[in-house]
């Protein structure tokens, strides 16, 4: 591989699969800058490797960026005091100016933010298994070359892991629905209504809000209902979007700074989740739609 012409030819074989890795490792992962080190890392062993050895560079450049991804998704179980916020994907905010726009909320199911908190439900052998077969339908066997496991007990790892995703997955409610159920979530806000709050919250709604000083997870109906004030506080204009493919709002300061991104997920008529980001720093480097 040292000669130039060999290198350029290589390095050309694998731009054109540079897309597909990444997204296979942002699946796996979870995390764009991890997904950008992991298909780095595969760059690199593919250099010192001589490439007149692989017959697939598919499946090899795959089996490596599998490899990879799952020794990283067990390095942070060995580590747990790693920062949550370190893990937070990154957020496409568009204008929400549609009246039912079923695109997006069937992005948000498939590739956004609510797939990601299912598979992180996963072991990291489930998630992989997961992710590779279901997502990007690589043989059980290669998977289980990755696994250190028979394609078999492969094929049952990754059954597993489908049986709890499809238990842990909610129908999303069709566009309208969600923005009928978040604006009675914000006028009971609005109100002081606690009882219609908890109406309209799933008991175990999730609230997490990203602030300067980190992240902040808030579980339970009731809890989240005691702190709505700050969801829906006065603001001094606010624009509906989607985060993500999720229902949503920015809210800006008197001055046009903006103040926060929050985005819902809604299932069965109820708001299972909720996400704020309030880190100044985040939202001054976001590309945002302007203020309505």
């Amino acid at each position: 591989m040292t000669d130039s012409s060999g290198t350029n030819l290589v390095a050309e074989a694998f731009e054109a699969h540079r897309d597909r890795l990444r997204a296979v490792a942002y699946r796996v992962l979870g995390s764009h800058a991890d997904a950008e080190d992991v298909v780095q890392e595969a760059w690199m062993r593919l250099a010192r490797q001589d490439a007149t050895t692989i017959e697939n560079l598919a499946g090899w450049l795959t089996t490596v960026v599998g490899r990879i991804s799952l020794d990283a998704l067990r390095s942070r179980q060995i580590r747990p005091e790693a920062a949550y916020d370190e893990l937070l994907p990154e957020l496409v905010v568009t204008a929400d100016d549609s009246a039912e726009p079923a695109e997006y909320v069937a992005l948000a199911d498939s590739v956004g933010l609510a797939l990601l908190v299912v598979l992180d439900s996963l072991g990291p052998s489930e998630r992989l298994a997961f992710v590779l077969h279901d997502l990007f339908g690589v043989p059980f066997a290669e998977i289980g070359q990755i696994l250190g496991k028979s394609a078999d007990a492969t094929k049952m790892i990754a059954s597993r892991a489908r049986r709890k995703v499809q238990a842990t997955e909610r129908p999303m409610a069709a566009a309208r629905e969600q923005r009928e159920v978040i604006n009675a979530f914000r006028a009971a806000a609005g109100d002081g209504d606690f009882e219609a709050l908890l109406r309209v919250l799933d008991p175990d709604v999730k609230l997490t809000v990203d602030t300067p000083d980190g992240v902040v997870v808030i579980l339970g109906a009731t809890e989240v209902a005691s702190g709505a004030q700050m969801i829906s506080g006065a603001v001094a204009r606010h624009r509906a979007v989607l985060v993500n493919g999720l229902p949503g709002f920015i809210s800006w300061r008197e001055d046009g700074t903006p103040l926060s991104i929050i985005s819902f997920t809604v299932t069965h008529n109820r708001i299972a989740a909720i996400a704020i980001l309030a880190d100044p720093a985040r939202l001054a480097s976001m590309h945002l739609p302007e203020p309505a």
